[in-house]
C-alpha cells in the first residue's frame, strides 16, 4: 500500500527553483524519518535528502547547498525546496519513509538548459 503522494514537479529552466511536496497518509508520520530520492534516465534511484523526526537533515553532496528538506508534522507533509536547479537534476523524485515502504509514482522534475 503506497502511503505517500508526491507533487510539485514540472519543467523549469536551469537556475530556477521548484518546491516538491510529499503528503503522507500514515498515522505514524510524526514518528517517521523521511527521505527524498530521485531516479534519472539510465541511472539507479539515489538518495537526495533525509529528515529525522526531530528535524535533523542530511543531503547528498550533489545537492547540498541548493536543496532544503523540511517537514510539517501538523500537515503530514515533507517538502523539498530545490534552488539553482541544473539539468543533471532532471529525474523522477520520490519520497518515502526510512526504512522504505512501497514506492509511489513520484513527480517528474525536468530542468532545461
Amino acid at each position: 500500500q503506497v502511503q505517500v503522494v508526491e507533487s510539485g514537479g514540472g519543467l523549469v529552466q536551469a537556475g530556477g527553483s521548484l518546491r516538491l511536496s510529499c503528503a503522507s497518509s500514515r498515522n505514524s508520520f510524526s514518528t517517521d524519518a523521511m527521505g527524498w530520492y530521485r531516479q534519472a534516465p539510465g541511472k539507479p534511484r539515489g538518495f537526495v535528502a533525509t529528515i529525522a523526526v526531530g528535524g535533523f537533515t542530511k543531503y547528498a553532496d550533489s545537492v547540498k547547498g541548493r536543496f532544503t528538506i523540511s517537514r510539517d508534522n501538523a500537515k503530514n507533509t515533507v517538502y523539498l525546496q530545490m534552488n539553482s536547479l541544473k539539468p543533471e537534476d532532471t529525474a523522477v523524485y520520490y519520497c518515502n519513509t526510512i526504512p522504505s515502504q512501497p514506492w509511489g509514482q513520484g513527480t517528474q522534475v525536468t530542468v532545461s538548459s
